[in-house]
């Protein structure tokens, strides 16, 4: 049988769908309060890492020897989960004067207390835990946090290159 296109490897959790969820799940718990692009892609890949936070249950994704995030490839599929969200009500657009903000939609809260798989628990319970974790902290605060784990990615990831002999 003839092949439609080319195949591409499946990216099991971390395809638009699941990062939408996941989004939703953020913006629920964190409901009233709006995140730009930049914070919801950063809480998305802490969401499934919760154990490298101080003090953090345990991560929904198992740990893996290089972590990094590829910042741009994970922010495209976090707005791509974001539109296919707001397509759905589950998620708005909200103009502010820093920018464009999402907020949790009108039917995020019916959609979120349907899920009822294992694992969607979770990931509901994470959301909220990760939401209280950092509600004290600013903008700069958050901000410098995210630039450590990115640092500390970057190290690893150097380290992992010099392990295999790479130049």
């Amino acid at each position: 049988m003839d092949s439609l296109g080319p195949s591409r490897p499946q990216a099991t959790f971390n395809g638009p769908l699941e990062a939408g969820i996941r989004a939703v799940a953020l913006l629920g718990a964190a409901y009233p309060q709006a995140f730009d692009l930049q914070r919801l892609t950063a809480l998305d890949y802490l969401l499934v890492r919760t154990r490298d936070l101080n003090g953090g249950p345990e991560s929904l994704h198992p740990p893996t020897p290089l972590r990094s995030p590829e910042a741009e490839v994970r922010r495209r599929i976090v707005h791509q989960g974001l539109t296919l969200m707001v397509s759905r009500d589950l998620a708005r657009h909200v103009a502010k004067e820093s920018g464009l903000m999402y907020v949790a939609g009108e039917n995020a809260a019916v959609f979120l207390d349907a899920l009822q798989s294992p694992y969607l628990l979770k990931l509901k319970d994470r959301a909220n835990w990760l939401i209280r974790y950092f509600s004290g902290y600013s903008d700069a605060e958050f901000n410098a946090i995210v630039r450590q784990y990115f640092e500390d990615w970057i190290i690893e990831f150097q380290e992992f290159e010099r392990s295999i002999g790479a130049s």
